[in-house]
């Protein structure tokens, strides 16, 4: 399994909590999703399916592109 936890600035409410933790649970191969509005940062773990750019491009599909870098 891997995981990443990223910035994702747009974050700015519960509802973008929400959003996020419902979309990316719906990605085959995402075993955990957990968004926190105060520090904006969102933390995945997932396994194949799934692999980073997949994940990292429905967050920004969706509203929530991750800060890299």
């Amino acid at each position: 399994m891997q995981e990443k936890s990223v910035q994702v600035p747009a974050i700015s409410c519960g509802h973008c909590v929400r959003t996020i933790e419902r979309e990316l649970g719906e990605v085959e191969g995402v075993r955990s999703v957990r968004a926190d509005a105060e520090t904006k940062r969102v933390e995945v773990a997932w396994e194949a399916p799934a692999d980073w750019p997949a994940i990292a491009a429905l967050l920004a599909e969706i509203g929530f592109p991750p800060a890299e870098g």
